[in-house]
């Protein structure tokens, strides 16, 4: 029996629907349809399928252990088979006789050069009995005096002042999550986040433990701009219970790759200001959070009352 046939018969024994099963492990019902079906392309990864196979088991009562066991098995590669050695035939080594100099040609070499050297002697000797040229004419020094005009400097431009630094109006938001944009948690409440009333909010799901019990790597905020801005510093207004980590990320497409982290916060709180020190040419503005803070229902879940960005448009 496969896993996905294994958790399928233990929701059914347990008197569970995929729909019950889903809002209990906050898992998409698409992806426990899949993995019952044994496919695992919509987790997003070995990591998340090892998540989403032990929430599910323990919701359904089945034993998780054997599952990612043989789910771990199942990914291992194939060994290869190795090739039968082949035994080359050594090439025989072959020594070479030291070379021994030829002393009869080096001697004729000797005498050559010791004639020619004596006759460029001689020559040179005679040459020097002869009366040397009359020394040339020395040419008159011309001294040229310099001029007293100097040259006019070339002004510098004078560089144009940078634009002032203002408040920059994002054009929409959507949830975030690893699988991509408008996938994430609540996604009907993110436009809450950039309404301007600090009274409502964007909040996420509510999960087991502070790093979303570990189903995911992250959740967060996904804003557009509308049209590529610099963004130089953002506010960020949270809930009043610290132990949000999160990063301010921003780039030019939707997607985690493309959006390098330009600030982060870590055990954030309240009203949360980020000066970015290098500014970032962005159109597309990401609050990812990568720990919760706990809530008074004994879970953990983040929320976003306001986005306030600053920077040149």
């Amino acid at each position: 029996m496969s896993i996905g046939e294994a958790l399928a018969e233990a929701r059914r024994q347990a008197g569970l629907t995929v729909t019950q099963v889903s809002q209990r492990t906050r898992i998409r019902e698409t992806i426990i349809t899949g993995i019952e079906d044994s496919d695992y392309s919509a987790c997003g990864g070995d990591f998340y399928a090892r998540g989403h196979i032990r929430s599910i088991a323990r919701v359904v009562g089945a034993d998780p252990d054997p599952l990612i066991r043989e789910y771990d098995t199942a990914q291992m590669p194939a060994p290869q088979a190795i090739p039968e050695d082949v035994t080359e035939p050594l090439t025989p080594i072959r020594w070479h006789e030291p070379h021994r100099p030829n002393w009869t040609a080096a001697m004729a070499l000797a005498v050559v050069v010791t004639i020619g050297f004596l006759g460029y002697y001689f020559a040179a000797g005679a040459g020097h009995t002869t009366s040397a040229a009359a020394p040339a004419r020395a040419h008159p020094v011309t001294h040229h005096h310099a001029s007293h005009s100097r040259p006019t400097p070339t002004p510098k431009p004078t560089p144009s002042p940078a634009a002032p630094v203002q408040a920059l109006t994002p054009a929409s938001a959507v949830a975030f999550s690893p699988y991509g944009a408008d996938q994430g948690d609540n996604p009907e409440l993110a436009s809450l986040a950039i309404d301007g009333d600090p009274a409502t909010a964007w909040h996420t799901d509510w999960y087991t433990t502070a790093n979303f019990g570990n189903l995911y790597a992250g959740t967060g905020l996904l804003v557009d701009m509308g049209r590529p801005v610099t963004i130089t510093a953002a506010r960020i207004t949270l809930g009043s219970t610290p132990g949000a980590d999160f990063q301010l990320r921003a780039g030019a497409a939707p997607s985690l790759a493309d959006l390098p982290a330009v600030a982060n916060a870590a055990n954030a709180a309240g009203v949360v200001s980020l000066r970015i020190t290098a500014p970032a040419h962005s159109r597309y503005v990401l609050i990812w959070f990568t720990s919760l803070p706990p809530d008074p229902a004994g879970t953990f879940q983040a929320s976003v009352y306001d986005l306030r960005l600053e920077g040149r448009p």
